[in-house]
């Protein structure tokens, strides 16, 4: 905004810890200060200039150390009230005609938002003055705001002067206010002598601006949190906890134009955090890497999906790369995510970009992106590029139109298509599918997965027909995920027909479930067990097997039975990739449906995966519920439970603050043996069994798992850790009992 505006946040409030422990104001809130919230908070509202402090005396030398020298500094040298503060600054205010923002130190929670709102409203209602008000069910001891019948401000009354009726008001005076520098300083000086009070109170100036027939506004919050002070350390632990919560807030980044990676990527819904500006300057920062480390030369490879804006995403990716003189290879048409990955590893590429949201629903888009490997980014590298993301401009990103890089050669189109299938192909039996003759039907489910995996179906002779394989970016009208719900159709045309196996893909073509010939829907934990046997027994392949703690510990059992080791990683593939590299381990798998092998690509793929079952079915000769029993009876059974609780940004905060701080020592009366903490809470139980909670990245949602020896042992954990959820959700922001004492021998884990 081009008219003036200073800021004066008023820090002389003498307010201090217990024990000598300083200023409230100074004190660590989050990864900053209360006085350092309150400051951010203010960004882009007014030049670092032109903020003016109030401080006491004692902590004038800890509030520069904490803001540095660029805001005005002044002393208030007696604490003699908040319209004496005020007055502090009439020099450094003198001959200023423009607005004024006054503000207190201890008011961190206050949104950005609501400070813009309320300069926007005194401006455009052309007001003298516009107090900032809350209307809140608690009994809050701030100034009451007493309206007339029309709504218009008669007056502010200090709670401690509030008769009962006042009191009742629910109306409060937050205590931030947008005034004309001139006009607030001359009601002050009126009040100074008008006076002998021990205090001048900028309260009662607002209520003199009020009485006079200035043009009084106000801009009303909606948030019950923004309305905390920091009084005492009660209040900064629950400030605390507020920051945190909002931290988990749905949509949080898109609705402030931040990108944000999550376990597989960058993901956002399309028009909102997903745009071609934040598409941008993401690949700025890429490019800005690439060039850091001097690694030009390697180039990059752009592919996309079938989504809407990918293709358009993966252009306006190849003019940043472009414009920063890095080679491009753009994909010459929608490609599975597999397919890029292995590209990017058949190049040694600097990086490799895939346009896709994956299994999201179709109105969201985004973007992996991989190492030289074929290997995703890890978690550090992740926030390092979203962190360089969101600090640049329009400005800061160079690009060079699609048209002239074409020219130039700086950007080429190529077809990775051949290349691909071949290395699937390498990795299959190809001729004993071919002897099999096997009958398939396969849902792509509307993505980019049915060109290469009908291509390698086809040379291995199966039947094979396909349903849902058109172009529709809309998926359907439902999120491209092969879960039961999803293969329905798949289902009842299988039942209807006669086929040897249904399988289907996620929208990527990175995820695959299967269904038996006789339509059951096979759990992909049982299908990485199943490959694991068959891996190792049927093809004599050796190596340990790689598993994220969602996954099955059949898959622990079935490793110590064949002589192997299981490792457990967190969730998210990156891992498991990490794991296998370091293990030399032979299969790496996820529950949700992602595996890949050694010797192929650092990252799930569903062309693979469906190839390798057909080889399994062709080269045993075996129904899937045939594999199972021969597994079964090496391991034993487990079964598995699932169910998705409903998730406040509360919960995200006060659950695993209480699981880490009182861990439980049983789950529906059965020992907790151990505990980990790496990813969401599992509690190991005797026997291999499990429970856990973990909240998702990208839904606000509460994923709870378990796995026992009985189906009704299962539901029996998922039902305890359900109601242990519904007992916290209800006091998420008020102390909570532990679940149950932890006993001294306990173990926890963070693995």
């Amino acid at each position: 905004m081009n008219t003036p505006l200073k800021i004066l946040v008023l820090a002389a409030g003498q307010k201090l810890m217990p024990s000598g422990g300083g200023a409230l104001e100074l004190q660590p809130l989050g990864d900053c200060t209360v006085l350092g919230h309150v400051v951010r908070n203010l960004r882009g509202l007014a030049a670092a200039r032109d903020l003016i402090v109030v401080a006491a005396p004692g902590s004038l030398k800890a509030i520069q150390k904490e803001l540095g020298w660029e805001p005005a500094y002044v002393i208030q040298e007696e604490p003699q009230g908040t319209g004496h503060a005020v007055l502090q600054a009439a020099g450094i205010l003198s001959g200023y005609k423009g607005d004024l923002l006054i503000l207190y130190a201890d008011t961190p929670l206050l949104r950005p938002a609501s400070l813009r709102g309320l300069l926007n409203r005194h401006r455009l209602k052309a007001a003298d003055l516009t107090l900032l008000t809350a209307n809140v069910p608690q009994d809050l001891p701030y100034g009451r705001v007493r309206r007339d019948a029309s709504g218009r401000i008669l007056d502010i009354v200090e709670q401690s002067e509030a008769t009962t009726e006042v009191k009742a008001l629910r109306e409060l005076n937050v205590g931030a206010y947008m005034v004309r520098a001139v006009t607030i300083l001359e009601a002050l000086r009126g009040l100074e002598r008008a006076d002998d009070a021990a205090e001048l109170r900028l309260t009662d100036c607002v209520q003199q601006l009020l009485r006079s027939g200035l043009k009084v506004d106000s801009f009303q919050l909606y948030d019950a949190d923004e309305v905390r002070g920091i009084n005492d350390i009660a209040d900064l632990e629950q400030a605390a906890f507020i920051l945190q919560k909002r931290l988990f807030r749905p949509r949080r980044q898109e609705e402030e134009n931040e990108v944000a990676f999550g376990t597989g990527g960058w993901r956002a819904i399309i028009g909102e955090g997903f745009t071609l500006h934040n598409v941008r300057r993401l690949c700025q920062a890429l490019a800005n890497e690439i060039i850091r480390n001097g690694v030009e030369k390697k180039g990059v490879i752009v592919g996309y999906d079938r989504r809407f804006l990918s293709r358009q995403s993966a252009e306006a990716a190849s003019e940043v790369f472009a414009g920063n003189n890095i080679p491009t290879v753009l994909c010459s048409e929608d490609a599975p995510t597999p397919l890029i990955n292995y590209a990017t590893a058949m190049l040694g590429s600097a990086y490799g970009l895939a346009f896709t949201a994956s299994h999201n629903p179709p109105e969201w888009n985004g973007l992996k992106v991989f190492h030289g490997d074929g290997s995703l980014l890890l978690d550090h590298e992740t926030k390092a590029i979203a962190a360089e993301t969101n600090a640049l401009t329009t400005s800061d990103v160079i690009k060079l139109e699609l048209d002239l890089a074409l020219g130039a050669g700086i950007v080429k189109v190529r077809d990775f298509t051949n290349e691909y299938v071949d290395a699937v192909e390498a990795l299959i039996d190809m001729e004993v599918i071919r002897k099999a003759g096997l009958k398939l039907i396969v849902d792509p489910m509307y993505g980019v997965g049915q060109l290469t995996l009908e291509t390698v179906l086809t040379e291995a002779r199966c039947r094979v027909h396909f349903i849902h394989n058109r172009h529709n970016p809309l998926f359907g009208g439902r999120s491209p995920a092969p879960d039961l719900e999803a293969m329905r159709d798949l289902i009842n045309e299988l039942q209807q027909k006669s086929y040897d196996l249904g399988l289907a893909m996620d929208g990527d073509a990175d995820r695959i479930a299967i269904v038996d010939e006789k339509g059951r829907y096979i759990s992909f934990n049982d299908v990485l067990v199943l490959l694991y046997w068959y891996l190792h027994e049927v093809r004599g392949e050796r190596g340990a097997v790689v598993r994220n703690l969602s996954t099955t510990h059949v898959l622990d059992r079935l490793a110590k039975a064949l002589g192997e080791n299981c490792i457990e990683v967190p969730v998210g593939f990156k891992h498991i990739a990490a794991a296998m590299v370091e293990h030399n381990a032979l299969l790496g798998g996820e529950s949700s449906g992602g595996l890949t092998i050694r010797g192929h690509i650092l990252g799930k793929d569903g062309i693979f995966a469906s190839a390798i079952v057909v080889e399994m079915i062709a080269r045993s000769g075996l129904k899937i519920s045939e594999l199972q029993q021969k597994v079964w009876s090496l391991t034993g059974r487990l079964y598995s439970a699932e169910e998705n609780f409903p998730a406040t940004p509360e919960m995200k905060v006060a659950i695993p603050k209480r699981l880490k701080e009182t861990p439980c020592s049983h789950v529906a009366g059965y020992p907790v043996e151990r505990v980990s903490h790496v990813d969401g809470t599992k509690l190991y139980l005797a026997n291999d069994n499990w429970a856990q909670l973990r909240f998702s990245g990208t839904e606000p949602v509460l994923r709870l798992a378990a796995e026992a020896d009985s189906p009704e042992k299962a539901q029996d954990l998922i039902a305890w850790l359900k109601q242990f959820v519904s007992a916290r959700a209800e006091k998420s922001t008020t102390a909570e009992e532990p679940c149950v004492t932890a006993p001294s021998t306990m173990k926890t884990a963070n693995m």
